[in-house]
């Protein structure tokens, strides 16, 4: 009987020691995954920084000294990163005397490859700091990337991303609303990025929805990569009324009525090329020359910090008409990947679209609404019409419900559709749209549209060949019959378009 009472005790006794050892093996695993290793007092965990690991942040060159013999202690004793982490003290010591960061805040640093933010934020006191890299490099670093996070929502009082981060991403809106989402509600975020012009510094304050801009300053930065900072303060909002924190009587892609346009966009209307005010004797030749005065707006700003890259090429006949022979080679894209957009109704061009794969057809006319359309398609002079689509011009698009008696040419059904309702759903505010249209007269539809509904707004750089009963190269002193409106109708198009914020060129 006392033999198994000894048992049952003893096999008690090594259940409640398993049961030890799992919940040390347990806190362990969370403190080196979650933490980082990051170590306070009572915390099971067997690996931190050495206590005597000490940086004198102020004086001469002094080495940060530590007794571990691993391969970092020549990282922590280099000029370079000691140079960073004065830098980043020096920082931080500002934004506690401003009362934007505390001892007491939880703070996370982002894609810092070896810390020295981190390190910086403990040696001043705020000793609850961890950063997140591709690479873990603890006990300061775990592994986490700006546009994933690896926390919860509302954990962190303070974010900080230094050394340009976000405008080197490839992805910089998740890694905005990244940061956004971790941000505890009245929290601050900073972010240090390269100095930038009026147009980029709204660009990337559109990134932060839900958050408001509450300081910002320059300054010079510890390396040849980065001499000059700007430095962003925000604070994280729990809701704004009337829309975004910054726009907050922006129309822009709204209901109606015009747009709302902030000065850097008026500036860039200013700054661009003067429209013809007289109509040329020889379009065919003065338009085309005046492509040479265009003035893009990838050549006057910077457009790093836009959330996303759109161009809709609008009646875009062939792959090679204007995609692949302009777009593609001559447009200043600031090596930005744009997603394109080939709206063409003519089914004669589909087919090569198909091996196109990074542009997205869309085989239909673009319209004022959704219905089906009569299409006339004109043959050129002495081309044959089973010559591919060479002999092929397009002609007007009209409902089928009018009389068709007046298109002389080749009449299709085709499928139109709501353009300005597409391109709503389509992009947003915080895209960088370019649009080239070429519809034969259908932008005397179109345009009013656009503006009626808003998603004029949506778009920032327009080409537009606007269609007019202009003199004949063929004929001299005879006007094409083909259109009904005069010159100073297009240019009147042309004027109300500047005047809702789009910079809208004259097109060929």
């Amino acid at each position: 009987m006392e033999t198994s009472r000894s048992l049952l005790l003893r096999k008690m006794m090594v259940r409640v020691l398993l049961m030890g050892v799992l919940v040390i093996l347990v806190r362990f695993a969370y403190v080196v995954t979650i933490t980082g290793e990051s170590c306070n007092r009572g915390d099971f965990c067997f690996f931190s920084l050495p206590q005597n690991l000490n940086l004198v942040i102020s004086g001469g060159s002094s080495p940060i000294r530590s007794t571990s013999s691993s391969s970092s202690d020549d990282l922590y004793t280099s000029r370079d990163w000691i140079q960073s982490v004065r830098f980043y003290s020096s920082i931080f010591q500002d934004l506690i005397s401003d009362g934007y960061l505390s001892p007491e805040s939880n703070t996370l640093c982002v894609e810092t490859a070896t810390g020295q933010d981190v390190f910086a934020l403990r040696e001043i006191g705020v000793k609850n700091s961890i950063g997140i890299s591709k690479k873990a490099f603890r006990p300061l670093v775990v592994r986490g990337e700006g546009h994933a996070i690896p926390f919860q929502k509302n954990t962190f009082d303070f974010v900080f991303s230094g050394g340009g981060r976000l405008g080197k991403s490839l992805k910089q809106l998740e890694f905005a609303e990244e940061i956004t989402r971790t941000l505890k509600p009245r929290g601050i975020a900073v972010v240090h990025v390269g100095a930038t012009d009026t147009y980029s510094f709204n660009s990337f304050l559109d990134l932060f929805n839900s958050c408001s801009l509450v300081k910002m300053r320059d300054l010079d930065g510890f390396d040849s990569s980065m001499p000059h900072v700007r430095e962003f303060v925000i604070r994280k909002v729990e809701h704004v009324e009337g829309g975004h924190p910054h726009h907050q009587n922006s129309g822009g892609g709204g209901g109606g009525g015009k747009c709302w346009i902030p000065g850097y966009k008026r500036d860039l209307i200013r700054d661009a090329e003067p429209l013809i005010p007289e109509e040329p004797l020889k379009p065919w030749i003065t338009l085309k020359r005046n492509i040479q005065n265009v003035k893009y707006i990838p050549s006057m700003v910077d457009i790093r910090f836009k959330s996303r890259y759109v161009y809709v090429d609008v009646g875009a006949r062939s792959y090679g008409s204007s995609i692949g022979s302009w777009f593609k080679k001559q447009y200043p894209k600031q090596n930005k990947t744009f997603d394109v957009f080939a709206i063409e109704a003519d089914k004669a061009f589909h087919d090569e679209y198909k091996i196109k794969k990074k542009v997205q057809l869309l085989p239909y006319a673009a319209w004022v609404r959704n219905e089906t359309l009569s299409f006339e398609i004109n043959h050129d002079p002495g081309k044959q019409v089973e010559a591919k689509a060479m002999g092929r011009g397009m002609g007007r698009i009209q409902p089928v419900t009018k009389s068709s008696s007046s298109l002389a040419g080749e009449v299709n059904l085709i499928q139109g559709f709501d353009f300005a309702d597409w391109l709503k759903k389509r992009v947003r505010e915080r895209d960088f749209v370019v649009m080239k249209m070429d519809v034969e007269g259908t932008e005397f539809d179109l345009i009013p549209r656009l503006i009626k509904t808003g998603a004029i707004c949506l778009i920032d750089e327009l080409f537009l060949e606007c269609h007019y009963n202009r003199w004949q190269r063929c004929c001299p002193g005879q006007r094409s019959q083909k259109y009904n409106k005069t010159y100073n109708q297009c240019l009147e198009l042309f004027t109300s378009l500047r005047q809702s914020g789009v910079l809208v060129h004259q097109w060929w």
